[in-house]
């Protein structure tokens, strides 16, 4: 085996990276480039235009295409894809991790937003940790007493992702190793539970679909109910 280090593009000239980003609007036929499209087609990746221009959409700017962007989005919509792709690589993403196998939306999606990756980094953490607060049992309120609405908004179902490590609280599945998760009531909606963060846990979909049917013991392996047949 023969040991080569990748082509390093740090001295190339601006006007080359320019060139190369026309190259492939032209090749897509699109008057604006994406930051998936740029890595599929170009022979650099988008963040050495990135670093070298200061974002992307200046790069864009550079090299007098349209800004790629989507206005619809909220700022919690962003955040939410942010829990999603930290905790799927268990670790802070950096910008060239917000490709389509991880993230709903490119790194500049969140430089347009916010200014700059790095801010929209900083305005993600302290949305996030604002108001987390440890486990406490949750309470079963009587329904006529209950507040607040049954559906679980984004920051709400973001801090409880967090909380939990993004891993089912019945099996211990995590979201790095493909589950799909849910949040859930501990204490049923229905029978006077609330949505809290004390009163939302999370669930892979196998054990939120089962848990009804399902006993689960020490080390969290699901055994038959009791009288099932072995």
């Amino acid at each position: 085996m023969q040991f080569e280090l990748e082509v390093h593009h740090r001295n190339v000239p601006d006007d080359e990276l320019v060139t190369e980003l026309r190259r492939v609007a032209t090749l897509l036929n699109k008057s604006a480039v994406t930051i998936d499209n740029f890595n599929e087609h170009a022979k650099f990746h988008s963040s050495t235009l990135a670093r070298r221009f200061g974002s992307w959409f200046n790069a864009l700017e550079a090299a007098g295409l349209q800004k790629t962007r989507n206005l619809n989005l909220t700022n919690e919509q962003l955040f939410e894809n942010l829990v999603s792709v930290w905790l799927k690589l268990g670790r802070q993403p950096k910008y060239q991790d917000l490709t389509k196998e991880h993230s709903l939306f490119s790194a500049g999606t969140y430089e347009y937003r916010f200014g700059s990756w790095r801010k929209g980094l900083e305005a993600f953490v302290s949305w996030a940790n604002e108001g987390i607060s440890p486990k406490r049992a949750p309470s079963r309120v009587p329904t006529a007493q209950r507040r607040g609405p049954r559906n679980i908004n984004w920051r709400l179902r973001a801090l409880v992702l967090m909380r939990d490590g993004a891993r089912c609280q019945l099996c211990g599945i995590e979201a790095r190793n493909g589950a799909l998760l849910h949040v859930d009531h501990i204490v049923p909606w229905s029978k006077g539970g609330e949505t809290t963060l004390e009163n939302l846990r999370v669930l892979c979909n196998v054990c939120n679909i089962g848990k009804s049917d399902v006993e689960f013991v020490g080390g969290g392996k699901p055994i038959a109910p009791r009288g099932a047949a072995q």
